[in-house]
């Protein structure tokens, strides 16, 4: 998942900076670049890396945090669903949700998974945090944005476990 000869990191930064409230995947379009070489390229206090090593941990763990809003697009076209992202088990090579009754099904090919990126951009003015899962195109195959509450603010306990997650992967990277 390497930048382009043609277009450098700072290129790449520039191009961000120039453009605040730009989403990373409108950049990459303008670029025709992946969306993990755009965030990659974020201001170092915007992402963390999760080692993929800790990608069992995190998805056993997403459950408990409650309702967050879970996105995947496809080909332009986005697709949300609000609400806790479901517990999973492996089988059959994927990571299957399990879900009773209402919420969030499907079959997660996790072994496609080649980074998890911890993103805290603001999004149209506000604070906001996602965990975003890139393929092996450098390509978003879902995230998942912490949870706002009727005013749209967002959850302060969702908010202390995503900072917390992101201090532990500071503290041992470093």
């Amino acid at each position: 998942m390497s930048v382009p000869v043609s277009v450098s990191v700072e290129q790449i930064r520039q191009h961000i900076e120039n453009n605040p409230a730009a989403m990373p995947s409108q950049i990459a379009a303008e670029l025709n670049i992946s969306e993990f070489d755009v965030v990659s390229a974020l201001p170092v206090e915007q992402i963390t890396i999760l080692p993929l090593a800790e990608k069992d941990a995190l998805l056993a763990e997403l459950p408990e945090w409650g309702n967050m809003t879970t996105i995947v697009s496809a080909s332009g076209s986005i697709f949300e669903f609000k609400g806790s992202f479901p517990k999973g088990k492996y089988a059959h090579g994927y990571y299957n949700l399990i879900t009773k009754g209402d919420g969030l099904h499907g079959h997660l090919k996790l072994d496609v998974i080649t980074a998890i990126a911890l993103i805290s951009k603001p999004f149209r003015g506000t604070e906001s945090h996602s965990i975003n899962f890139f393929g092996s195109q450098g390509e978003v195959v879902f995230k998942v944005y912490l949870g706002r509450d009727k005013k749209r603010v967002l959850l302060p306990e969702q908010v202390a476990r995503f900072n917390q997650l992101k201090q532990q992967v500071l503290t041992t990277t470093a």
